[in-house]
């Protein structure tokens, strides 16, 4: 069951990259399913990286290449998980 809310790193395209970082250097860590771009992704490469779910010491992760428009920074945003949009 996904939980309601989870953490969201945005990411410009090393999201997989700082997974696997994150999973070698904290314990109770791991990288979950890797989302990747279709063959008919307008705004990409097929196969190119979306996104990433992990669990992050212990708490489960959403890591997201949402491109150059956002930099990283210390800032975490939270999604929240629902049933349907009117939810």
């Amino acid at each position: 069951m996904t939980p309601k809310i989870q953490p969201c790193l945005w990411f410009d395209k090393n999201a997989e990259e700082a997974a696997r970082f994150y999973a070698d250097t904290f314990p109770d860590t791991r990288v979950g399913p890797v989302t990747r771009a279709p063959g008919d992704y307008p705004a990409g490469q097929q196969g190119e990286v979306l996104v990433v779910e992990m669990t992050l010491l212990g708490m489960p992760a959403i890591l997201m290449n949402g491109g150059p428009e956002v930099e990283f920074n210390m800032a975490v945003s939270f999604q929240v998980a629902t049933e349907d949009q009117a939810e």
